[in-house]
């Protein structure tokens, strides 16, 4: 079955460019633990394969579920998923965590392109790096291997809200929050990492992460001038 929701919600963010843009994956994530998020957004483990720097994303996401491949119960897409990929958006891709293999590579960054995506987040591993880097496409990912999909999984979902768990974080009131992808959310991701903000929040970030980039830029006024970390700290922190 072919599961598609939220498709206004992306189309609505795709209309504009977002004030998220202004600010690093670091800054949001600050205005998202003042609002009582217990993990900050942050999609762990996640880092930029391409471009080989000072790639950015920010963009609704277009979400795609992977399951292993013995998995006979889940649903099976009827189209791939790159072809239905929502021009504008990041395509974010939740594998499963014991795996080993790819599920992105040179073709599908070429295909992506010729979809407006504008990048890719991958809880999960790529290949080709070459020919990400060469096309300038943003992929971030968990790692890389030179095995693809088959035989090992399969895009079971599009546009359905992923569940995404850090790497070995354990169980209790200590173990780092998964972090929910709802098609339409938006994604923010930089050398510092992958960043989630929910559609509805994001007001409320922009206004948070203003005040916190002008307090920063206070800090290190004072602090480039000698005043000291802790007494800068203290001053404009509080």
């Amino acid at each position: 079955m072919f599961a598609r929701i939220r498709l206004p919600a992306i189309s609505r963010a795709m209309s504009t460019v977002s004030p998220l843009s202004s600010f690093s994956a670091c800054e949001i994530s600050d205005a998202l633990i003042k609002l009582g998020s217990p993990n900050g957004g942050h999609i762990p483990d996640v880092h930029m394969i391409s471009p080989s720097s000072k790639g950015k994303i920010c963009a609704p996401a277009y979400t795609v579920q992977m399951v292993l491949a013995s998995d006979t119960t889940s649903p099976k897409v009827s189209s791939h998923f790159v072809d239905t990929a929502t021009p504008g958006s990041v395509v974010v891709i939740d594998a499963p965590p014991q795996i080993k293999n790819a599920v992105w590579g040179g073709l599908m960054t070429a295909g992506a392109q010729a979809k407006g995506a504008v990048g890719v987040v991958i809880s999960g591993r790529c290949r080709d790096l070459a020919e990400h880097r060469a096309a300038d496409f943003p992929v971030f990912a968990r790692g890389h291997s030179t095995v693809g999909q088959s035989p090992f999984v399969r895009p079971s979902a599009v546009n359905v809200t992923l569940n995404i768990r850090p790497k070995d974080a354990g169980d209790g009131p200590d173990a780092f929050a998964a972090v929910a992808v709802t098609p339409g959310d938006w994604i923010v991701a930089d050398e510092d990492g992958v960043v989630c903000v929910p559609v509805g929040m994001v007001d409320k970030v922009v206004e948070l992460a203003t005040k916190g980039q002008e307090i920063d830029a206070r800090c290190m006024a004072d602090i480039t001038a000698g005043k000291g970390v802790q007494v800068t700290y203290k001053k404009h922190r509080g």
